[in-house]
């Protein structure tokens, strides 16, 4: 990535934490660019950025073990503010001159800090002898710290929970204030950023919408572009920012893969082509898709196939079109944390319906990624900033391999329509009640499995319908959502009503933790 020349920003050195993310979310949440950088490449990103505040992220190593990883040397003697977060504060405190041992009681989850001392970075929380409820995840114990540092805050298991250098402007908290298990961890956060490092909170959409418009015309000339259009926000997001700097040189290829939800394909064409007027070429694939899937049931089969046959189609498709040179997509940030911290170094992946590979050799159109700094949320609100109604940029995420990762077993056009027809419901269902905003994700599975049933004077034996719904604030972590009992039971009454082929409707009621897999 290449930092905004014209934005305050902050470097966070990555130690390999699973909610690493977190931070640059809260960061972003307050109007403050940021970047994550891997520890191992923290230096080079320290010099190119000249950030003007650092914070160390947790991690999973031990900093008393030989060969655990360590901050740059140069984060120290920048001048700016630090903030060690968890294994972080552990590696500035051994690297400073403090001391951290293993094998002393371990602290995961809930717990209560006792504030000691004012310092700007409690500031607004706890006052002074009273506790500040805080997320704890460590193994290690801090036992010293380095010179010129106070004790900010304690907790019984550790003594040197918030510690801080005032002087130098150098903090350290043995907790997660990224996680929302601290209530009022984005405050601390805050505090950091604004009020110790004096950020202003310049990142904003109608500011990176203007950068971005410019960007894209430069990088682009007179060339011709092609999109992935895949119907989901992500790829419009760009496709719309695209327009709006390029016009007709932007031609947009909608593949229809026949695993869409319902009567997405029309929407997807008709919003592009009518109401902004966007060249877009629809290619009704499905039956290639279709026949390409038949007889595979394991999940990461179906992915790369649907990959290989999606990159088959789209080159074919942009070839026909004169003078293309460059390739949109909608990569986001994570996407780029996660390709720049892979061993396999691959950094760029077609996203429309094909996360699953690197860009092949054969397709030799340049990148044009305009939302490679941005989050999910971020681009929700790039794209009302671009004029998109909200009830198209609030869509829950729909995974680029469609409604195939959602039949486990074999994919026949059966099983996509029964599904189509029970998801449809579904989401109707939740809309009617007022609860679609309320939730992150929901969705249908149709499950390989089939049970006895007795619907009116029949005995049947027809397919199970898995429901799930899931409450999030950034993707990470996740929730069940707690139904209503009558908008669940009206849902699965008109699912077995008007789904042929489904006699049962079950409910999902699994939480995700940080760091699992996936809700699809």
């Amino acid at each position: 990535m290449t930092a905004p020349a014209d934005h305050q920003k902050v470097l966070i050195v990555d130690f390999g934490s699973q909610v690493t993310q977190l931070i640059a979310r809260r960061l972003r949440e307050a109007s403050v660019y940021c970047e994550i950088h891997p520890y191992a490449k923290a230096e080079a990103a320290l010099a190119a950025m000249k950030p003007q505040a650092i914070i160390l992220s947790g991690g999973p190593e031990s900093v008393h073990e030989e060969g655990s990883p360590r901050a740059p040397q140069g984060v120290f003697e920048a001048g700016v503010p630090v903030l060690g977060i968890c294994y972080g504060e552990m590696t500035m405190c051994e690297q400073l001159g403090g001391k951290v041992e293993g094998g002393h009681h371990r602290e995961f989850g809930r717990a209560e800090i006792t504030v000691e001392k004012v310092s700007p970075l409690l500031a607004d929380l706890a006052p002074v002898g009273e506790d500040e409820t805080v997320w704890m995840s460590h193994g290690d114990k801090i036992v010293a710290i380095p010179a010129g540092f106070d004790v900010v805050a304690s907790s019984p298991g550790s003594p040197y929970a918030v510690i801080a250098d005032e002087t130098r402007r150098f903090y350290g908290v043995q907790f997660h204030p990224e996680v929302m298990h601290t209530p009022r961890g984005a405050t601390m956060l805050k505090n950091f950023t604004h009020g110790i490092a004096g950020l202003k909170g310049d990142w904003t959409m109608a500011a990176y919408r203007d950068e971005k418009i410019a960007q894209i015309r430069e990088q682009v000339g007179s060339a011709k572009v092609v999109c992935g259009l895949s119907g989901g926000v992500d790829s419009s997001v760009a496709a719309v920012l695209i327009h709006e700097a390029i016009g007709d040189q932007l031609t947009c290829v909608f593949v229809d893969t026949g695993l869409l939800r319902k009567d997405e394909a029309t929407q997807v064409t008709t919003l592009f082509r009518e109401h902004y007027n966007i060249p877009l070429i629809h290619v009704d694939a499905s039956k290639e898709f279709l026949g390409d899937l038949a007889g595979i049931s394991d999940p990461e089969t179906k992915r790369k196939t649907i990959g290989r046959v999606f990159i088959e189609i789209f080159d074919r498709e942009a070839g026909k079109i004169d003078g293309a040179e460059f390739l949109a997509q909608g990569t986001l940030y994570p996407d780029v944390i996660e390709s720049v911290s892979s061993s396999s170094g691959k950094a760029h992946v077609i996203k429309s319906h094909h996360n699953v590979g690197g860009l092949p050799d054969f397709m030799k159109l340049k990148l044009v990624e305009p939302l490679r700094e941005l989050f999910k949320d971020e681009v929700r609100a790039l794209g009302r900033e671009l004029g998109l109604t909200d009830a198209f940029v609030g869509r829950h995420p729909f995974p680029g391999p469609g409604l195939a990762i959602r039949i486990p077993g074999e994919i026949t056009p059966e099983a996509v329509e029964t599904l189509q027809q029970a998801d449809a419901i579904y989401l109707e269902e939740i809309r009617k009640a007022g609860l679609y905003d309320q939730i992150w994700q929901a969705f249908a599975v149709l499950l390989p499995v089939k049970t006895v049933g007795v619907m009116g004077d029949a005995r049947t034996y027809e397919k199970v319908l898995a429901l799930r719904a899931v409450t999030s604030t950034d993707g990470m972590t996740a929730d069940f959502f707690e139904f209503p009992w009558d908008v669940l039971g009206k849902t699965a009454t008109r699912i077995v009503n008007e789904v042929r082929g489904v006699n049962r409707v079950v409910y999902d009621v699994t939480s995700k933790p940080p760091g699992t897999i996936e809700w699809e």
